[in-house]
């Protein structure tokens, strides 16, 4: 699944060398959404007219090539609950999932969080993670993998993992209260702003390494939703009113 820069999805590198596996990061482009929304929005719950969103949706896993039936997801509440997943639909309360069964999508929502995506390639485990700084700061890409060696086995040599593309540490101005609950190595001081500026993918991906997980089988979205904001929502420059992307991840029967 390779893309252009107006495609309606970018599909990690790290995950294209497995054949049964179907992961990606939607972009802005290809939908039927209206400004502020425009275009691809996949967010169920945002003030954009719900049969486009539908359609959208639709768009964007006939683009992938599975059915939108297929997916398992949550109304996120940045929070740490894990879900573990045996079948489709809808849930409330979690900010990550995680599945063994082949043929189950499991997806999170983004306009600036970190989407976190997973592959135990020798169990057969995918997880999605979606991760603020609240998220991030309670370690819950950590707290994911946990889940999955407790559950089914999964082992760091074992994943592979993409930390997808959200606020880039150059914009993410965090006030001192924010900044004081990230460790020195994922914060600056910005002299001029008055302001601590935050790096979501550093302190995320340091938690797939704490677990144990190769560096080489990580790879970090070089795209940022501020920057590139042609191409991904954002909610905090579009101040709220925009769409979300949908980050997905699940296996095919082999």
């Amino acid at each position: 699944m390779q893309e252009t820069n107006q495609s309606s999805f970018h599909s990690p590198t790290i995950f294209q060398r497995f054949p049964n596996l179907v992961a990606a990061e939607s972009k802005r482009h290809g939908g039927v959404s209206v400004a502020p929304f425009s275009s691809l929005n996949l967010g169920i719950n945002t003030n954009d007219e719900p049969e486009n969103v539908r359609e959208n949706r639709r768009l964007f896993f006939e683009k992938l090539g599975v059915s939108e039936n297929t997916l398992a997801s949550s109304y996120q509440v940045h929070g740490d609950t894990i879900q573990l997943v045996t079948e489709p639909g809808r849930a409330e309360g979690f900010d990550a999932l995680v599945t063994n069964v082949p043929e189950i999508m499991v997806g999170v929502t983004v306009a600036d969080c970190t989407p976190v995506l997973i592959y135990d390639a020798r169990c057969g485990v995918v997880g999605a993670v979606h991760a603020g700084w609240r998220g991030t700061v309670s370690q819950l890409v950590y707290k994911t993998l946990e889940t999955m060696h407790g559950e089914y086995g999964t082992a760091p040599g074992d994943c592979y993992a993409y930390v997808g593309t959200c606020i880039d540490e150059c914009a993410f101005e965090v006030g001192e209260e924010v900044a004081e609950q990230f460790p020195d190595t994922f914060k600056r001081f910005d002299a001029v702003t008055k302001k601590f500026l935050v790096d979501l993918k550093r302190a995320n991906a340091a938690q797939l390494e704490n677990f144990g997980i190769p560096a080489a089988q990580i790879e970090i979205s070089p795209y940022s939703t501020i920057t590139h904001n042609a191409d991904y929502f954002s909610y905090r420059l579009e101040k709220g009113q925009t769409g979300r992307m949908l980050a997905v991840i699940g296996m095919k029967n082999s």
